[in-house]
């Protein structure tokens, strides 16, 4: 299996080269074209785990996955404009992603929700993820670029809720950005605080504030 992303970071695609018998397990609506004879098959990848994905953590009941038969292109693309990056998973690691920011997977790699405790829900409402476990690699994609990060053991990290992607398996805390004059009328809300080791991706953009600029453009009734 050979990969490879295009057009980074804004309208990013990606390509996977795949030999018979290979397979990709990909988001609904994340198919854009493809070469040679593919076999597609939509599935819930276990009913309790589907459900899960479904109404905690805001994902899709079904996935597709798409065999090769003969020497195939596939090309799946995220919904909104942004990047995409590669994380290699083996069975000693354990990755969460925000909800919606998970494109494609391969490999033998558990899809469930995981919760993140009464604090998630003062960040935004984002009180479940998706935690990713097993052997192989997922792709992830973002609004805006992706900036990927190393956190030392005891370093700390603060990221807000909203550019917070996905991480690694390490301790974390809701907390707000200076005092309460910042939280209130500085325009930064709350942030998660990560102690490594560990990793975390990063975009550069936010979602929820390009939907309140696009809110105060709309006009008032």
């Amino acid at each position: 299996m050979k990969w490879e992303v295009f057009a980074q970071p804004s309208y990013t695609a990606l390509k996977v080269e795949l030999d018979p018998g290979e397979e990709i397990i990909a988001e609904p609506g994340a198919y854009l074209m493809n070469k040679g004879e593919l076999q597609v098959d939509t599935s819930t990848m276990g009913v309790l785990s589907a459900f899960k994905r479904a109404f905690l953590g805001g994902e899709s009941f079904f996935l597709n996955k798409f065999r090769a038969v003969t020497k195939s292109e596939l090309w799946l693309v995220p919904s909104y404009p942004g990047d995409i990056r590669y994380i290699q998973l083996s069975p000693a690691t354990r990755f969460y992603v925000q909800d919606g920011a998970f494109l494609a997977m391969h490999g033998n790699i558990k899809i469930d929700v995981a919760w993140r405790g009464v604090r998630g829900l003062l960040a935004q409402g984002e009180i479940f993820w998706l935690k990713l476990e097993g052997a192989g690699g997922v792709w992830v994609s973002s609004y805006g670029a992706i900036v990927e990060k190393e956190v030392g053991i005891n370093e700390v990290f603060r990221v807000d809720n909203n550019h917070l992607v996905a991480m690694t398996d390490m301790r974390w805390k809701i907390t707000k950005l200076g005092g309460l004059k910042t939280f209130f009328l500085g325009g930064e809300g709350l942030i998660v605080e990560v102690e490594g080791p560990g990793k975390i991706y990063i975009q550069t953009r936010s979602l929820p504030m390009l939907a309140k600029l696009i809110a105060d453009l709309i006009p008032k009734r």
